[in-house]
């Protein structure tokens, strides 16, 4: 206290306490820390091994210059709608639609998350600057930002954009720090998709379990979960309506070959069997040998979504199975960043693939070949201008030591893969042999595998048991222009199929394209852009259906369920089910993220969509109601697209439970009274006055008209209320 009372006239008579001062001063600048934020424990501590922090800490790792801390993924989310107003707090019709002036964030509520958060925000006080070393993503960005937020942060922010968590990586990482504004573009997308998500999730969600849900259960609304529902339902849709036709093929067996009639299908019997017999009696003639060399490439690197389908497919993974394990891959160094949604590498990792194979110490069988020659840099593998925030997943060269099982299976497929790509293509030769039959044609094709290439890593992979059989299986025998013989006609006949039911794998697929099944890769990547949901998100939308109730499995096949066919059933609104219209919302969260199109824009339309749902459900006269199947079996988590909330529950009253239910289920209403206000919705019924709002005498039979006291105050005269209708009817 001494040193505030110096003055001038005796400044010079302490100058050891000033000198003293002055290297307090320097002493704890001297102690100012960089902090570093990771997404999860397990990756701080790769991150502080790298940077040579070793002091654990509760809540942080420090040493040379560094403290590194940690979130566990979400630590705050978007308030809840009573955060933001106390009469959103019990679900009701009338406060809806609810949208709020300004969004706010809060803390998760769990002790765990919030003793963190306070270490959190106790280190960037005092912190020279910070690190964000979150997930290099949308919703990583997201994440750490919010955290920053919420803890005040006021020093430079830095960022970590890495691809794997090998040393070399993230040492090169923190080289060439970015600045956190080169990513502000990024946390608009991400918040464009929190709050949109919480626009439709919160008032969808209420709205339809209030007017359609019979009290028993909350119907779950969400701006992808209910589009990818839609799917399974209209494809159940077109199974269940699908009438099956008979048609018929003409086919004939020469030297133990399968022929099949150009003239193709014939849908009348009799016009087979009139071709049936025009060929028995004569001989078939070769009249054609052509053949044809070609190349075949190797199989693209793999994406999220690709490698959701391979694992589905040869192992019967879900979506969510294989994200968790190559997310724990991820983690153990041994592959990169998963969260992608593209097949190609950028050019800078070139030069790096020849140490990367040589770590692959499983594989030096296949890796060998490789080592002593310059590898092919193909544009089918390396294209900048197919990568956006990371590059496909491939093994990082780190040994690949204490997998589990189901790890190994995952990260052989990438292994594979990875080598794959750059072996030699593969050599095909396709031969097509015509013959005929008394002025009949018949055709077939067979595959010679003239140089095997890039094939021989898989070695003798079994085929997909879901694939369509072809004719271009096996080797054809030597046949001669001109030769002739015996051979053995069959008219059979084959009934149309209808669609198959969705699998996960297929699932994937229609989410990535809006709906649209495409095999091709060059289609796929062009139909990627309208696609719903993000590849990190897909498996948690396909896991929230199965927990609410909407669909259900049967060995790998997805069906509905009667409450999931009769929500989309419904739903009349197309924005809230169609894949393809959703698919170009979520096209525009991608523009933001590129800068090209303004978050407020889509905000704005996305509250107007919310606004014409309301109505419309609102100014359904019907008395529908969707039934609840096995309700015991509902989770109660929330998907990742819908926010997280669960139906208030009011505080116990001393009143009978009958008289407790109704109270909860309808608006209480007073006794009728004459003169009442005509109901603008059913028009029977009267306008009462309930203990919270006005409401419709016809309540009991579905009349769901209310006036909250909250809006228009509790002391509106009879007239006044008309007025109030009137102006209602206008709008």
């Amino acid at each position: 206290m001494r040193l505030y009372k110096l003055t001038i006239t005796n400044i010079f008579a302490h100058s050891e306490i000033i000198m003293y001062f002055c290297l307090f001063i320097i002493r704890k600048d001297d102690v100012l820390m960089k902090v570093c934020i990771a997404e999860k424990p397990s990756v701080a501590r790769e991150i502080a091994e790298v940077l040579g922090a070793t002091q654990r800490m509760n809540g942080y790792i420090e040493g040379n210059g560094y403290q590194v801390t940690w979130t566990f993924g979400h630590l705050c989310t978007l308030k809840e709608p009573h955060e933001y107003a106390e009469n959103w707090k019990r679900w009701s019709l009338g406060s809806l639609p609810m949208i709020p002036l300004r969004f706010g964030i809060k803390l998760i509520e769990n002790p765990t998350y919030e003793q963190q958060f306070k270490v959190i925000e106790s280190l960037m006080q005092n912190a020279e600057m910070v690190i964000n070393c979150g997930d290099a993503g949308q919703e990583g960005e997201l994440i750490q930002r919010w955290v920053m937020q919420k803890a005040g942060c006021k020093c430079p922010v830095y960022r970590l954009w890495i691809s794997s968590l090998t040393e070399e990586a993230i040492r090169e990482g923190f080289q060439k720090l970015k600045e956190q504004t080169e990513f502000n573009k990024l946390y608009e997308a991400g918040l464009s998709r929190a709050i949109g998500d919480w626009l439709l999730g919160m008032n969808a969600t209420r709205l339809y379990t209030l007017r359609y849900g019979q009290n028993r259960q909350v119907l779950s609304i969400g701006r992808v979960q209910t589009p990818t529902l839609a799917l399974i339902v209209n494809r159940q849709a077109e199974i269940d309506n699908f009438k099956p036709e008979p048609y018929w093929e003409l086919k004939t067996i020469y030297r133990n070959t399968t022929f099949s009639a150009t003239k193709g299908k014939f849908t009348k019997k009799e016009e087979g069997e009139a071709f049936l017999e025009k060929v028995k009696e004569q001989d078939f003639t070769v009249t054609s040998i052509t053949e044809k060399k070609g190349k075949e490439f190797a199989p693209r690197l793999f994406d999220l979504t690709s490698l959701q389908v391979e694992c589905n497919k040869k192992f019967a993974f879900t979506a969510d199975d294989t994200l968790k394990l190559i997310q724990s891959l991820y983690e153990k160094k041994v592959t990169t960043y998963p969260r992608v949604d593209t097949t190609f590498l950028s050019d800078d990792i070139y030069p790096k693939v020849p140490n990367t194979l040589k770590g692959l110490v499983d594989y030096t069988e296949l890796t060998a070949p490789l080592m002593n020659q310059k590898l092919p840099k193909s544009k089918k593998v390396f294209d900048n201008s197919k990568v956006t925030d990371h590059h496909a997943i491939i093994p990082t060269g780190v040994p690949a030591r204490n997998l589990t099982d189901t790890e190994r299976k995952v990260y052989d497929l990438v292994a594979r893969r990875f080598i794959a790509a750059f072996y030699p293509d593969c050599e095909i030769s396709t031969t097509t042999v015509l013959g005929q039959v008394d002025k009949v044609e018949f055709k077939v094709t067979g595959k010679q595998i003239l140089k095997p290439g890039w094939r021989v890593v898989f070695g003798a992979e079994q085929k997909d048991p879901e694939a369509e059989p072809t004719e271009e299986e096996g080797v054809l025998p030597d046949f001669v222009k001109g030769e002739s013989g015996p051979h053995k006609p069959i008219l059979k006949e084959t009934w149309t199929q209808p669609p198959k039911p969705y699998t996960e794998a297929t699932l994937l697929r229609a989410m990535e394209t809006a709906g649209k099944l495409v095999d091709n890769d060059e289609l796929r990547d062009a139909l990627k852009e309208n696609g719903i949901g993000r590849p990190s998100t897909r498996a948690a939308i396909i896991e929230t259906l199965f927990k609410r109730n909407y669909i259900r499995k049967e060995r790998k096949n997805l069906y509905p369920t009667a409450t999931g066919v009769e929500l989309i059933g419904t739903i009349h609104e197309e924005l809230l089910k169609s894949a393809e219209l959703t698919g170009l919302w979520e096209k525009k969260l991608r523009q933001i993220e590129r800068g090209t199109y303004e978050a407020r824009t889509f905000l704005d339309e996305l509250k107007q969509m919310v606004n014409e749902v309301v109505i419309n459900v609102l100014s359904d006269q019907t008395r529908r109601t969707i039934t609840i199947e096995d309700t015991s079996k509902v989770a109660k988590e929330t998907p990742k697209d819908e926010p997280k909330e669960k139906k208030e529950k009011k505080p116990r009253k001393p009143r009978a439970k009958k008289e407790k239910e109704k109270a909860e289920a309808t608006p209480e209403l007073e006794l009728p009274s004459t003169d009442k206000p005509v109901c603008p919705i059913c028009h029977k019924g009267s306008i009462l006055r309930g203990k919270t709002a006005y409401g419709c005498s016809e309540y009991k039979n579905g009349c769901t008209f209310r006036l909250d006291y909250a809006t228009y105050g509790n002391n509106l005269t009879d007239e006044e209320l008309g007025t109030v209708i009137s102006k209602l009817k206008s709008i």
